[in-house]
């Protein structure tokens, strides 16, 4: 019921206020279910929260004015004492860039540092084939190695080879989740979330307790396309997640790259389908750099001398047969194809018109 008393809670709760960066409010709005139009009304910051308690039922009023009291400092503790926080527009470490999106969420529990950097989401099949884990997990390690954070969401497949890759070149990446963030999912990358964790973030907007459910991945996809300011799709059948963050990144005005890959593999039609649409195509890092406008720091090693040891049987300015370098290396011919794929992505080794590889040469500086 309606009552004195209660309004004197939402004023002493600041309720009544125009602040568009009101975390505990944020914070029992969640908690009391709300939903997409909550979440636009709120977040603008220009008078939201005064919008909304003009036109909320009083039962919201009354039910948000007990969160206050009860469930939000207990979620707030909980968070403090896991090594989470809860982060909304106007806070100094919230990703700037999402807060504008068409659909932000009203704050996100992170645990880790959000670094301001370039960030690009990596994003793909959770039945990735071995190419596509394997072109995942380079272009995680080159963009980390670049200090550009790399982003996905920890599922099976593409998105845990972009972190490991993020993970081994020492760089930041984060993982966005579509669980709370008491659940790991899937349960086997517990580790990997450990890792991420502490070489960058994990990222939620739901609750403690909130498991895994089927409409939270379409969700959680609107968080990583609003946080990136370049989406890559490796591997996506016809029907997948990786094509909805595509899209979404697509409505929010990011760049979208796509993998090309196999006409004969269903994983190949996602992102063939976006080439073929006009989606740029990724080949090297270095596409990734050119669509952000983005320049790596400089440093003082020659990108051709990588030590792998494929390039040792590449020498400058004169093109090579795999078969080739499979009698010159001693490795098999397996071995050889994935080196080349790996070193091609690397922007380290090209592909002549011929078949024939050879080492790229280095970019001047400049260049």
């Amino acid at each position: 019921k309606y009552t004195r008393h209660t309004q004197r809670k939402w004023r002493y709760h600041g309720l009544m206020t125009n602040s568009g960066a009101q975390p505990r409010l944020r914070l029992a709005l969640l908690l009391a279910g709300g939903g997409r139009s909550t979440r636009r009304l709120v977040a603008g910051g220009s008078g939201g929260e005064g919008q909304l308690w003009a036109k909320a039922p009083a039962a919201l009023k009354t039910e948000v004015a007990r969160l206050l009291d009860d469930e939000v400092p207990r979620v707030l503790a909980w968070a403090k004492q896991e090594g989470w926080r809860w982060l909304v527009p106007g806070d100094r470490d919230y990703p700037t860039g999402l807060e504008h999106t068409a659909d932000p969420p009203l704050g996100l529990f992170v645990r880790g540092e959000l670094r301001r950097a370039p960030v690009v989401a990596v994003v793909g099949s959770r039945r990735a084939t071995a190419y596509g884990r394997q072109v995942a997990r380079t272009l995680g390690l080159e963009l980390a190695r670049a200090g550009i954070v790399v982003a996905s969401g920890m599922a099976r497949g593409v998105d845990a080879a972009a972190h490991e890759g993020a993970l081994e070149g020492g760089g930041p990446t984060w993982a966005v989740w579509g669980a709370g963030p008491d659940h790991v999912y899937p349960p086997e990358h517990r580790e990997l979330a450990a890792a991420i964790s502490t070489a960058g973030a994990l990222i939620t907007e739901y609750l403690p307790g909130t498991g895994p459910r089927k409409h939270h991945f379409p969700e959680r996809n609107r968080v990583l396309a609003g946080l990136a300011n370049a989406v890559v799709v490796v591997e996506a059948a016809a029907r997948s997640g990786a094509l909805i963050t595509a899209r979404l990144a697509l409505d929010e005005g990011r760049e979208v790259l796509a993998v090309p890959g196999s006409i004969l593999s269903p994983v190949s039609v996602g992102p063939n389908t976006l080439l073929r649409l006009g989606a740029r195509p990724l080949l090297t890092p270095r596409d990734v750099f050119d669509a952000i406008g983005y320049e790596p720091p400089e440093t003082t090693k020659d990108p051709t001398d990588d030590g792998h040891p494929v390039l040792d049987h590449l020498p400058p300015g004169e093109g090579t047969t795999t078969d080739e370098l499979v009698v010159r290396s001693g490795l098999t011919v397996t071995e050889v194809h994935t080196a080349l794929l790996d070193l091609e992505l690397r922007g380290l080794v090209e592909r002549l018109g011929d078949g024939r590889f050879q080492r790229r040469r280095a970019r001047p500086a400049g260049e």
